[in-house]
């Protein structure tokens, strides 16, 4: 068993999944859309929505996030009380890890050394998801 976050969008999944793909070096590798709905379901609903994302999965070494956009049904309610912490494997990735998510967003602790990490520093992206990036102390 496995932790996989699954996180909720105000029709701009798609986008965030891009830019996390490339950021944190992930693969995308199922992305379905509301009007692709094999159920039939999707004749009934309103052209704004058949484009939004009804699921996405970006797969990295050892991790899985995935999302979808919300709907007229589920409004989009921003991302509260959840954090996703990244535990990265140095100084280096740390730092360009930080950087590539504030892009549009806002870095809230600058990346520094803690009694537990080396580098250590939280970044909320431009999608409104906090991130927490980790590089820990080695023994």
């Amino acid at each position: 068993m496995y932790v996989s976050p699954y996180l909720s969008y105000d029709g701009n999944a798609e986008e965030a999944f891009q830019r996390y793909a490339q950021v944190l070096g992930g693969k995308i590798e199922l992305l379905l859309r509301y009007g692709e709905a094999p159920d039939g379901s999707s004749e009934s609903m309103a052209a704004s929505v058949k484009n939004k994302v009804m699921h996405v999965r970006l797969v990295g070494k050892g991790w899985i996030l995935m999302a979808s956009d919300a709907t007229p049904e589920y409004p989009y309610q921003g991302v509260h009380g959840i954090s996703i912490s990244l535990n990265v494997d140095s100084v280096a990735d740390a730092e360009r890890i930080i950087e590539g998510l504030a892009e549009g967003g806002r870095i809230t602790m600058p990346l520094q050394q803690t009694f537990w990490a080396e580098r250590f520093g939280c970044v909320t992206d431009a999608y409104g998801v906090t991130w927490l990036i980790n590089f820990e102390k080695t023994a």
